[in-house]
């Protein structure tokens, strides 16, 4: 798809000719200048003789430097050449320092050490935490500690203890306030020792001289003071750690003795609590007649208890008399031998029953020998059947006793039944009065347990406040020893501080200032030309001579453009720097709707990427600007590029290259460069859509993106036109209705705005002498 603009229309005639025409011009290539030399040329206009002056370009040592260099070389000569701006701070410092660290009042530290174990006697401890394990101190209950030792009630006590306030060490008023630190507390500097109370001075300097902190990853506290006297220093540190310990001791004993007071407090309230409860204990027990009995019961209860054991004993004495009389008869009726055991046991029945087997003995003995009608046979008979008899009787007395033992124990299961009926209602009725009694005996033994503990606790605490030697959480494990050492100033390593810190500012100024010096003529030459060389003697011929026209020429565009010098610049006229310059601003101005910028035309050789370069160059000096190759016509972007040999949109699309690879910089510039490819790639690919993903990238990232199109007669007209503006450069003979043709054109094709330069920027070697625009 070409842009509507090269298509047929109705005005082709006159767009071909300018075309054509443009085409037809092709500047010739650039020949390499010679060396410098001065063309003088005369000339006779009206009688008098001009002189002209055509002074050869000087190359300057400003342009030898890329962009962002650094000239080491000429540091190295600034530093060299103002030595003395170094050198006299240095030693001024030096010997300053030296001065002040030896006028200054030397102070000695001494140090004392505490270890926070949190140790206690057990049995000292109370009865009941005497089996539990007490948990290790933690970094905040150290740091707790720290806090202890900075207070300002241990702090009165040592500064009364060693008489700090005595000393004009502690108090400046003693020894007279120097004029010096009472213009300061003038102006608000210092504090007006004058305006404190002595207490105040005293601890103000004592805090200044003391320091105290935890050592990392233990529990050991350190204290460190500072003074001019060493004995005093190591009294005070040593007096610090021992205030620390006594400080403890007195709040744990003053702890103790809170305790105990408050606890007989309680305990003589407690008392009167629990004999009013015991009282009304009582007095309920006695009008509701709820006594106590055995086992802590109640009479009522365990009366009932009583009577209904006894009927179970005499239900269970029925049971049984009335099962042993019902067995003797069933035996007496059937003619067994009666085998009962209160039958058998009887000492009747036991006579009878020997008796019975004496007869039948006597009566085998006999029957041996006599027959069964023997007198005697049957006397013997008679006599054991007379036994049979009486044990029968005998049995059935016991059988008759055993039912009149069943009929009392039935009598007395009556009487107990009746008994344990009434004990049960006098129980019923007496259950509410139980309650009400049971909730005052509960009242009253927690008052009697509470009281019982608070008396416990209270002789505990009695006794470890009479403890002088009550154990602390600390103690000392390093005492504090007088130093032979000052420990302030540190002469050496003020003075090697000082004088290094002189040396690298005295430095820095000077290396600044050279920077600043090298980069302001950079500035000068973006801006317009800048007369390097010398003035050249001009020679007169005639009278009156007039003032030489002098015309710097740029430096010429090699031909093959590659590798292109660091000094080689864009070239423009004044004219043409002026539009590019104008036209530069009114982009920055319009902001994001001149993000995409795409430049085209009909002119010849290079001159349209020229001109994209100077205006990208322009627009980079307050913005993200990159430039975008698709016109591949030319070598001047990779011979201004930092790196010729670089990628472009072609490996992208092809998948070669990624993004930060395609995009290179500008030597002279802060731009940033996109190439079409390398030489030889198939321009096929910057027909793919993936090239418009990659120009909205590029806008993403950018403030403007510069797309160099050329002729745009094979590029995609989206790729162009969307949401961009058109900057046209037109061939020097384009006429003008075909420039007006133009842009109409292209405003119907998608732009959104069209600006129409004056003229294309031309290099070196063209028909007008151009001037140097430096990036």
């Amino acid at each position: 798809m070409r842009l509507a603009f090269w298509r047929a229309g109705k005005d082709k005639a006159v767009v071909a000719r300018a075309v054509a025409k443009s085409k037809a011009e092709v500047a010739p290539k650039a020949e390499v200048a010679p060396k410098a030399e001065v063309k003088v040329e005369r000339k006779v206009e009206s009688g008098i003789e001009k002189t002209e002056v055509r002074p050869a370009p000087v190359v300057t040592k400003q342009a030898q430097v890329e962009s962002g260099d650094i000239d080491l070389h000429a540091l190295g000569a600034a530093l060299a050449r103002k030595r003395r701006w170094i050198i006299v701070p240095t030693v001024l410092a030096l010997v300053a320092s030296v001065a002040i660290v030896n006028l200054v009042t030397p102070r000695y530290k001494s140090e004392s050490r505490i270890l926070i174990d949190g140790r206690e006697n057990v049995f000292l401890r109370p009865s009941s935490d005497r089996t539990e394990e007490r948990q290790a101190l933690d970094a905040e209950a150290v740091t707790s500690q720290v806090q202890l030792v900075l207070s300002r009630d241990l702090a009165r006590e040592i500064i009364k203890k060693n008489k700090l306030a005595e000393r004009p060490e502690f108090d400046p008023v003693l020894q007279g306030i120097s004029p010096l630190k009472s213009l300061a507390a003038m102006i608000g500097i210092g504090r007006d020792p004058f305006s404190m109370t002595p207490e105040e001075r005293v601890l103000d300097a004592y805090y200044d001289r003391l320091q105290a902190y935890a050592v990392d990853k233990s529990r050991v506290i350190v204290v460190e003071f500072q003074s001019a006297d060493p004995d005093l220093a190591a009294r005070v540190a040593n007096s610090i750690a021992d205030g620390y310990l006594v400080l403890q001791q007195g709040a744990r004993q003053e702890q103790a003795k809170n305790a105990s007071q408050w606890l007989a407090g309680e305990i003589e309230s407690l008392r009167k609590k629990v004999s009013d409860a015991e009282a009304r204990v009582e007095d309920f027990r006695s009008k509701s007649s709820l006594f106590i009995g055995t086992n802590n019961t109640t009479l009522s209860n365990q009366q009932m208890g009583e009577v209904n054991t006894q009927l179970n004993n005499a239900r269970s004495m029925k049971a049984d008399a009335e099962s042993k009389a019902r067995l003797i008869k069933e035996m007496l009726q059937s003619g067994k031998p009666i085998e009962a055991s209160e039958v058998v046991n009887s000492e009747l029945m036991r006579r009878l029953s020997e008796q019975r087997v004496t007869l039948r003995a006597q009566l085998a003995e006999q029957s041996s020998t006599l027959l069964g009608n023997h007198p005697r046979i049957k006397e013997l008979k008679a006599q054991l059947g007379d036994l049979d008899n009486q044990i029968r009787d005998e049995a059935a007395k016991i059988s008759r006793s055993l039912e009149s033992d069943a009929r009392i124990a039935s009598g007395r299961v009556d009487g107990m039944t009746v008994s344990l009926e009434q004990l049960k209602k006098q129980a019923t009725s007496t259950n509410g009065q139980d309650v009400q009694l049971r909730a005052l005996e509960r009242e009253a033994k927690a008052q009697r347990d509470l009281l019982e503990s608070y008396l416990a606790k209270y002789r505990e605490a009695n006794t470890r406040e009479t403890i002088d030697t009550a154990p602390t959480d600390g103690r000392v494990i390093s005492r504090a020893i007088v130093s032979n050492t000052p420990a302030y100033p540190k002469k050496l390593p003020i003075v090697l501080i000082a004088t290094i810190a002189t040396l690298l500012l005295s430095s820095g100024l000077v290396v600044t200032g050279e920077l600043l010096s090298q980069t302001a003529p950079r500035t000068v030459a973006a801006l317009g030309p800048v007369q390097t060389q010398a003035p050249l003697r001009q020679e007169s011929v005639a009278q009156p001579v007039v003032q030489p026209e002098v015309e710097p020429i740029a430096d010429p565009v090699m031909a093959e453009l590659a590798p292109l010098q660091p000094e080689m610049a864009e070239v423009a006229d004044v004219t043409e720097f002026t539009e590019i310059e104008n036209l530069a601003d009114s982009l920055r101005a319009a902001g994001a709707a001149a993000k995409k910028v795409t430049v085209l035309g009909t002119a010849s050789g290079e001159a349209i990427t020229l001109s994209t370069l100077t205006l990208a160059r322009h627009l980079a000096r307050q913005a993200r600007v990159v430039v975008v190759d698709l016109a591949a016509s030319s070598p001047t972007i990779a011979a201004v590029s930092v790196d010729a040999s670089a990628p472009g949109l072609a490996e992208l699309m092809q998948g070669e290259a990624s993004f930060a690879q395609i995009i290179t910089k500008d030597k002279l510039s802060r731009l940033h460069l996109v190439m079409a490819g390398r030489p030889g790639f198939d321009r096929s690919v910057l027909q793919s859509p993936r090239v418009t993903l990659a120009i909205d990238a590029l806008l993403r990232a950018y403030d403007h993106v510069l797309i160099d199109a050329g002729s745009a007669s094979d590029l995609p007209a989206e790729l162009l036109t969307a949401h961009a503006r058109a900057v046209v450069v037109p061939d020097a003979s384009m006429a003008i209705d075909a420039r007006t043709l133009m842009c109409e054109q292209l405003r119907a094709v998608g732009f959104s705005e069209v600006t129409m330069l004056s003229k294309p920027v031309q290099a070196s070697g063209a028909a007008e002498a151009p001037r140097v625009v430096a990036a």
